[in-house]
């Protein structure tokens, strides 16, 4: 395992010295900004600058070419405007699911109303309905499969907070907090802890949870 807290100060240091003082917000995504992460994990870190060109997205891949773990870092980064006007859906996941690191995201929470949430939910559940559907008739991907239950996993965040207003990143405490317990959830728990994809029922499974979704977070 990654020592994330000696990792994430390097990489701070690195983009306030690449950056000077343009670096606006420094962040952490993934299974590693909610204390979930596996050796296997990614590093997702996000950097939003005060404004971003060809020419900084060639600087930040040099820097990161120096940094530890290279080959694990992803994530996002991106100019300050671009950010404030993102589609209002994605900035619901985005804010929630971002750990920060310098700055805050605070900006975008005047953008994320409840029908952001609501169009988060539904858009989600669409994407992940044809995406089943195309995998059980052509791809016929395990592993297809598997990242279908994984971004499943934020949608039932986004149906939650939905309806009760709090947003859970930990997948076990979102699974004990709905009663009765979320089928897909346990299966992406499941999933991610090794478990064998079961391909028709699995596959079954989620298509009829996001037809659910499509069909209760319409206009």
């Amino acid at each position: 395992m990654i020592d994330i807290k000696t990792w994430v100060k390097i990489f701070t240091e690195k983009v306030e010295q690449t950056f000077a003082n343009r670096a606006w917000f420094i962040g952490l995504q993934g299974s590693y900004g909610r204390g979930e992460a596996t050796a296997e994990s990614d590093i997702d870190a996000v950097v939003i600058l005060d404004e971003l060109k060809i020419n900084d997205l060639k600087t930040y891949r040099d820097m990161l070419d120096t940094l530890p773990d290279r080959e694990l870092i992803c994530g996002f980064i991106s100019g300050k405007n671009e950010l404030l006007n993102w589609e209002t859906s994605d900035l619901f996941q985005f804010y929630y699911d971002t750990t920060p690191i310098k700055g805050t995201l605070d900006l975008l929470l005047e953008k994320i109303d409840k029908q952001a949430v609501k169009r988060a939910i539904r858009i989600g559940a669409c994407n992940i309905y044809h995406a089943c559907v195309h995998n059980f008739v052509h791809e016929k991907s395990d592993d297809m499969l598997r990242s279908l239950y994984k971004s499943a996993v934020f949608v039932i965040q986004a149906v939650w907070f939905y309806e009760t207003g709090k947003y859970i990143k930990s997948k076990i405490e979102l699974q004990n907090a709905i009663n009765p317990p979320s089928a897909v959830l346990t299966t992406a728990l499941n999933l991610k802890n090794g478990a064998d994809v079961q391909f028709e029922e699995m596959s079954e499974l989620l298509i009829n949870w996001a037809k659910a979704c499509i069909g209760g977070y319409n206009e």
